[in-house]
């Protein structure tokens, strides 16, 4: 008898642990064999912790389960929930980037080389550095961290560049509110991202590589240095990977849990050793990034997605999406919602239709008012707005960003001018004081949004000039885009900040 029980930080926050500890202990007691598999999570966190049993039969999920259920759980007489993939939130998904995610051990290399792993890669040592470039522009792959840039296009840039040393750079600096869509990859699939480092370092001539992981991901930071250890002594990275005569060494270096750090810039003067603090550009780290090298940076959902990218063609990923936005999306789905995780999809799907269709509605059974997408920078889309599909060039026409595919839900009770406030605030807190525009424009903002909650509505055309301002003369996108949720919250929720006044008055 096989018993998944997931070792995935949301499970677990959710008492997986003591969940598996009490399902072995009835085991035990019972005298029955079984093998416990801590795998990672299948993204579905109303359900967690969410057991899966094979008793040789295939596998039986059971969800949510408490330590108190762990006999019923064994008989068989805790309510099934079937096959995961039959349950209608999962069944609806295409899984490419996280295919294996939650089916597999996380640390077992052979499960991970038996469901596809390593495939992409044994592919790309067959090829030179030009051919996998242009098998990663032709997938139309683009950076998942945000900004959604052709990752064919960056790889290009460092592979033309001449340097006696390039660099593979993750940014696994995960740090929008109500994204989670990279820690569950790395601790629920960790050999997908090193197969992904290993293809970009064979694309580029680039032999070493780091992780730039936030600290507040404990768990995902133990799963990455024990999977390094891992491939490194199965020849996987190190000299001479998989009998070839290339090389690729990897190492993981924690942050210390500056949002900005998530701007690469600021990530590479971070990964150096210095002041977390944005850099103009150019020069571009293309050319000129970690140590003054040419680097590839990338996102932890981009490189993950590559190794599918070369197990199954560039054909194969382009057919899926809409327009220049091609392949999957990640997305995460947070806050009051009725079922949250982590839905992956085409991209072209309704917002409305993964908000009220697939998620449910809100949690609390009110009216949905307003779902921010892309993190705390991102713009609050009201229901008007629900049909507009998730893609790049599909939310920039509605005065929105995707980003890192964070989405927040909202209802009817929240006060929007009190959300614009904390977009300001936030940018003021984390702001990491190099240009004008972010360190003071922040601070302004707070204080006139203040302004309009006493009463002075006259201060609202002040707040639109000020995000003119932010989003014009900001370095870098954290204060260029924090106009996007104050500016949409004024826009779309305007009796929000009337009602304030009216009250004063």
């Amino acid at each position: 008898m096989k018993i998944y029980v997931p070792a995935d930080s949301a499970a677990k926050s959710l008492g997986a642990d003591a969940v598996a500890a009490a399902i072995v202990l009835e085991a035990k007691n019972r005298g029955l064999e079984v093998e416990l598999i801590r795998n990672g999570s299948r993204g579905m966190v109303w359900l967690e912790p969410l057991v899966e049993i094979d008793r040789g039969a295939g596998r039986k999920a059971y969800g949510p389960v408490q330590p108190q259920d762990a006999v019923a759980v064994l008989d068989d007489t805790f309510p099934s929930l079937g096959a995961v993939e039959d349950i209608p939130f999962f069944a609806k998904q295409t899984r490419l980037t996280f295919a294996r995610c939650g089916l597999i051990d996380p640390l077992n290399l052979d499960d991970y080389k038996a469901n596809g792993g390593l495939s992409g890669l044994t592919r790309a040592l067959s090829m030179t550095g030009k051919d996998i470039v242009a098998e990663v522009t032709d997938s139309g792959l683009r950076g998942r961290g945000g900004a959604g840039f052709p990752t064919g296009i960056k790889w290009n840039t460092v592979l033309g560049a001449e340097a006696d040393q390039k660099y593979i750079v993750c940014n696994a600096d995960e740090g929008d509110s109500g994204t989670f869509a990279d820690r569950m990859l790395m601790e629920g699939d960790p050999f997908c991202l090193i197969e992904g480092m290993i293809i970009a370092g064979l694309a580029v001539n680039a032999t070493k590589g780091y992780i730039y992981l936030r600290a507040e991901y404990p768990d995902a930071i133990e799963v990455m240095n024990k999977a390094i250890v891992i491939a490194q002594n199965a020849g996987v990275l190190g000299q001479n990977l998989l009998g070839s005569d290339r090389t690729f060494e990897l190492e993981v270096r924690v942050g210390a849990g500056a949002y900005v750090c998530g701007e690469e810039t600021s990530l590479l003067n971070s990964l150096e050793g210095k002041r977390g603090v944005v850099r103009a550009k150019p020069p571009l780290p293309a050319l000129e990034g970690l140590f003054g090298k040419p680097t590839v940076v990338n996102n932890v959902l981009s490189l993950a997605t590559v190794p599918v990218i070369f197990e199954r063609g560039a054909a194969f990923y382009k057919d899926f999406g809409i327009g220049r936005s091609r392949g999957t999306t990640p997305l995460q789905i947070a806050g009051n919602v009725a079922r949250g995780g982590l839905f992956e999809a085409p991209f072209g799907i309704p917002l409305g239709e993964l908000v009220n269709d697939v998620c449910g509605g809100t949690a609390s059974g009110k009216p949905v008012k307003a779902v921010q997408v892309g993190g705390p920078l991102g713009a609050y889309m009201p229901p008007s707005d629900f049909d507009t599909l998730i893609g790049y060039e599909e939310f920039d026409a509605a005065g929105s960003l995707i980003g890192h595919a964070g989405v927040v839900v909202f209802d009817e009770t929240t006060d929007m001018l009190s959300m614009a406030r904390f977009a300001m605030e936030f940018c003021a807190v984390e702001s990491c004081g190099k240009c004008t525009p972010c360190r003071i424009g922040s601070v302004r903002g707070v204080e006139t949004i203040d302004r309009i909650a006493a009463g002075d509505g006259a201060a609202k055309e002040l707040l639109v000039d000020l995000c003119d301002t932010m989003r014009d003369g900001s370095l870098c996108a954290l204060g260029g885009f924090t106009p996007y949720p104050v500016m949409s919250a004024l826009t779309h929720f305007p009796d929000d900040f009337d009602r304030k006044a009216e009250a004063a008055e």
